[in-house]
């Protein structure tokens, strides 16, 4: 069942106009340092914004703004049951019920699967960190682009400051699994920059092993990359099964785009080169179009990377590995800075 600890104004409202009977909002929180204003998402079961089973339900940002630039913002036109993952009508890009996200959120994997997949029979029962209890329903492999049925939630609470927004969730799982999720999106007072603060504790009688990455839906100012927009790493790139299509090169430590993505265009790439340093965990996305920037870092050393981007987002995948033993907690945190670009 859910429950919620110091609902903001808009959740509020929600909640009352469920009650009412009319038609409920997300609820929703907003957070400002002065200097960057952010709107997120809050976890819902029944009304929130984002209700699949294949991203993280907490810190879903959807509009963050810093100087007259929005970074992050609704990627897709409309959302259908029936796509599997995303498809093109046209002008529209129709995400399916696991997709229809936005924002930087997160995805937990266990050996491409969720926690506890493989043990569960159909009708049965396994994890996905970050979303709940799921049900197996048949004995087709794991496919994170479907949804699943949410058996249990967890228990979801929140607490907001003006600057900040802190999730929890509590999760007594099958097969003895059991975990406490928190996350913090915070603003740092003063300068244009966010931090994400996770930890996760096993609480449970087995050792989770799990790795979970950042989709970053970038969608800066909702222009499409092109001629100007470059993504920048620490390290020399080495591109494997690149599909990048004459659309994007690789230059060094940085990647270009030569074309603006248009139509179904896409470039996509799994990318290496990084060491066993977190400081690897380290990349600048810029549109010298949009005259914008952002700069991603993170404190836990990469353990696979990739870019997927389209013409309504681009997005850095960095992953990280996580093994807790019981009684055990796991940290890390992704910091971002937001910053012009000079005329």
């Amino acid at each position: 069942m859910m429950h919620f600890m110091r609902c903001a104004p808009i959740a509020c409202l929600a909640a009352a106009a469920t009650v009412l009977g009319f038609a409920a909002e997300p609820p929703s929180a907003k957070i400002s340092n002065g200097q960057i204003q952010a709107s997120l998402y809050l976890p819902d079961a029944k009304t929130g914004f984002y209700r699949g089973t294949r991203f993280d339900w907490s810190g879903v940002i959807y509009s963050l703004e810093y100087k007259g630039h929005n970074y992050f913002g609704q990627w897709f036109q409309k959302e259908r049951d029936n796509v599997h993952d995303f498809v093109y009508e046209g002008a529209d890009i129709v995400a399916g019920p696991n997709t229809a996200i936005t924002g930087p959120v997160d995805e937990f994997f266990t050996d491409n699967k969720a926690l506890g997949y493989d043990e569960a029979a159909p009708g049965g029962t396994f994890i996905k960190i970050g979303v709940g209890v799921l049900r197996r329903p048949d004995a087709q492999p794991y496919d994170h682009f479907r949804k699943y049925e949410v058996v249990d939630p967890g228990k979801w609470t929140f607490h907001n400051t003006p600057s900040s927004v802190e999730f929890t969730q509590v999760v007594d799982g099958p097969n003895g699994y059991a975990y406490i999720y928190k996350k913090t999106v915070r603003l740092v007072p003063g300068k244009p920059q966010m931090v994400i603060q996770h930890s996760l504790k096993n609480t449970g009688k087995r050792q989770i092993t799990a790795s979970t990455y950042n989709h970053n839906f970038l969608s800066l100012d909702h222009k499409p990359a092109g001629p100007g927009y470059s993504i920048t790493f620490p390290f020399t790139l080495q591109p494997k099964n690149a599909e990048l299509r004459s659309l994007a090169e690789v230059k060094g430590k940085q990647i270009v785009y030569n074309k603006p993505l248009q139509g179904e265009d896409r470039v996509m790439t799994l990318l290496e080169g990084y060491g066993p340093s977190s400081s690897d965990y380290d990349f600048r996305v810029e549109s010298k179009e949009a005259g914008a920037g952002m700069h991603v870092s993170g404190d836990r050393p990469l353990s696979r990377a990739m870019l997927w981007s389209i013409r309504a987002v681009a997005s850095v995948e960095p992953y990280i590995d996580l093994s807790i033993k019981p009684g055990e907690e796991f940290n890390w945190n992704i910091n971002y800075e937001f910053y012009t670009l000079p005329k």
